[in-house]
């Protein structure tokens, strides 16, 4: 009897050690060979997606129609659309450095994707797109600037003959908001911007070298190499930008403004604290800040030579301020540079993508 159980006993241990064998075997495939297939797609579609994004930004930089229009797949409706923006947007890149009085030497774009999948006849990929844009000015073009934009796409691409072509693209277009430069006095502006020195900040006080290190740290997708927010405060692009929340901070954490009841972050944030419009409010009224000018470019353009880093741009459509940008520095004509978060930016020139007629800009000095 006793050796009967210790048989069952043992019987039974070995089928539980099969079992647990056979399922930590099953378990391993299943988990190691979705891996290495994802692994395999993505870097096949890396390759893919950046020899697009390296055309577009040699088809805009040398403002090539033919080369833009052979990268979209125009037989199709959402095809049609996604070049015709890129279209306009390349037409206003220039009309923007003509107004300045500069020359893009270069736009280098990087694709980070972040996932993919195979639709049968397309495949869709979610990609974060990190674009540098070098520039100089016309009578000093010994002198290189730059500039960072990060961009996050959703976009659907097909095979077609040797390579890949876009069929439907979406993206947070940081010049979608005002492409409208036509009607601009560009003459008057370029010969008095091409007139102007740089500035020195070096002696600013600590509170805004920390903003600024701040601003320069969580500038997201814009960043050299780390491309991230503060994961310690709630990311508000999906409800409608983070801009206000991402210039709060800036002054928060590095700026050292105390928060209070009316501009604050908890479980929750106030109005002032994460809404643009609500911001800029705050900032002036409470005395935190004082307006240097307000009104259209041609009427302000000047002013914003007086902006250092710490201050903040606010800029206004249809009476309601819609985004704000923190100042971080000045190219080599003094030309105020800012970051932002929705479309990231890193040291973009300040009006940059708000160039319509109806835009109304608010510069506003900080009092660190």
């Amino acid at each position: 009897m006793v050796l009967f159980v210790t048989i069952k006993k043992k019987q039974l241990l070995f089928i539980i050690l099969g079992i647990v064998i056979i399922c930590a075997l099953l378990i391993s495939f299943w988990y190691y060979t979705p891996l290495v297939s994802t692994v395999f797609v993505e870097e096949k579609f890396s390759q893919e997606i950046q020899k697009i994004f390296n055309e577009r930004s040699e088809s805009i930089l040398n403002k090539d129609m033919k080369s833009l229009g052979n990268l979209y797949e125009q037989s199709k409706k959402y095809g049609i659309w996604a070049y015709e923006h890129e279209l306009k947007k390349m037409k206003y890149l220039h009309s923007w450095s003509d107004k300045q009085g500069i020359k893009f030497t270069d736009i280098d774009s990087k694709a980070m994707i972040k996932w993919v999948k195979d639709k049968g006849d397309l495949i869709t990929i979610n990609l974060m797109v990190c674009s540098e844009y070098k520039y100089h000015y016309e009578n000093n073009p010994e002198k290189v600037n730059f500039f960072r934009i990060g961009t996050y796409h959703s976009l659907d691409i097909k095979e077609k003959g040797e390579g890949w072509v876009i069929v439907r693209e979406w993206y947070t277009d940081p010049f979608a908001d005002s492409m409208h430069i036509d009607e601009m006095k560009s003459e008057e502006i370029k010969e008095y911007v091409l007139s102007q020195s740089s500035r020195d900040f070096s002696n600013m006080i600590e509170r805004r070298k920390n903003a600024l290190a701040y601003a320069d740290e969580y500038c997201g997708g814009a960043g050299d190499k780390k491309y991230t927010y503060n994961k310690k405060y709630k990311n508000y692009n999906p409800q409608g930008g983070d801009c206000a929340n991402f210039a709060s901070q800036i002054l928060y954490e590095g700026g050292k403004f105390r928060k209070n009841h009316s501009w604050n972050y908890g479980k929750g944030a106030t109005k002032a604290w994460v809404n643009a419009h609500g911001f800029k409010d705050y900032m002036v009224y409470s005395g935190r800040a004082s307006v240097v000018a307000h009104g259209t470019y041609d009427k302000i353009y000047k002013a914003a030579y007086k902006l250092s880093p710490g201050d903040f741009v606010a800029y206004e459509k249809k009476g309601k301020v819609t985004h704000i940008s923190v100042v971080t520095g000045a190219d080599s004509k003094g030309y105020t540079l800012v970051n932002s978060h929705n479309t990231d930016r890193y040291r973009v020139p300040w009006d940059l993508g708000w160039n319509d007629k109806g835009v109304k800009f608010w510069l506003v000095h900080v009092h660190f």
